[in-house]
């Protein structure tokens, strides 16, 4: 089996994950193939070039690695596995000292797959398309450092909703649903909904509520006005926008898949992310 890995230096357990992976290589016939940036801490080691001479993904860090991981995979049949180097970890969940044990079960088969809706977003300027990028939480528009709110029109299958004056909007997946999008005040989306959040941020008109749509929607917002508004798909890619951009979301026509380890359940990770079950002293 060939194995891509993508990690954070940022995090101090790194080192350690990737001591463990080497040693275990050839006990499991594991080809792997590291992504640059880890690339250069280890010696004789394997550079990671596409997505298509893989057949897992292995990320190492927290929910932002992984969401690069997915970014890209973007319309590969390829999963992924990812383990939680940082704190919350919403989408990796797989503790570092667990990481060989959790190799074997999926060499094994033991495992539980997971498909999670992407985005596909872009950026249009009169005709021309100035960015496109996959988003796997969400695609925002939102005003920038000037500090005003700014105004733009949201239409849903080329039907109009709302004229919005607010610090942005977020168009939110259901794994999106437990980011940026839950501090907004948005719903959360159960992973197998097919579904798409929209959520204004700080609204001008408090009757602007979250609204959630079907996946197979096209969502267009245009920036009427406002300075220095911008838009980020995933906080990983991002442009500026000028009065009169559009802003074009959809579902991408291929989702990311996830392995998880056998007895994954969805509402479990929630209480045990969210404190559900914790009282106050």
């Amino acid at each position: 089996m060939r194995v891509g890995v993508v990690g954070n230096r940022d995090y101090d357990g790194l080192s350690d994950v990737l001591a463990t992976l080497r040693r275990l290589a050839p006990e499991l016939q594991l080809e792997l193939a590291f992504e640059e940036d880890l690339h250069g801490l280890l010696d004789g080691a394997e550079l990671l070039e596409s997505p298509g001479s893989v057949d897992a993904l292995l990320t190492l860090g927290g929910d932002g690695t992984m969401l690069r991981g997915a970014r890209f995979l973007a319309g590969r049949e390829v999963p992924l596995v990812g383990v939680n180097l940082g704190r919350l970890g919403f989408l990796t969940d797989i503790p570092a000292d667990s990481v060989a044990s959790a190799i074997e079960a999926v060499l094994e088969g033991d495992f539980v797959p997971e498909q999670r809706m992407l985005l596909a977003g872009s950026v249009r300027r009169g005709k021309k398309t100035m960015i496109s990028a996959t988003a796997m939480n969400d695609v925002v528009v939102s005003r920038g450092a000037v500090g005003s709110m700014i105004e733009f029109a949201v239409t849903v299958d080329g039907e109009f909703i709302y004229s919005l004056r607010a610090d942005g909007l977020i168009v939110a997946t259901p794994t999106g649903s437990t980011a940026y999008a839950l501090s907004a005040g948005g719903p959360i989306l159960h992973p197998a909904l097919q579904a798409i959040a929209l959520v204004p941020i700080s609204p001008h008109t408090l009757s602007n509520r979250p609204v959630a749509i079907r996946s197979t929607s096209k969502v267009e917002i245009t920036l009427v006005r406002g300075q220095d508004a911008r838009a980020n798909f995933d906080v990983q890619a991002h442009i500026q926008l000028d009065h009169g951009d559009v802003v074009c979301v959809q579902a991408a026509p291929k989702p990311a898949t996830l392995l998880h380890p056998k007895g994954y359940r969805y509402f479990s990770m929630l209480r045990q992310k969210l404190r559900w079950t914790e009282r106050a002293s």
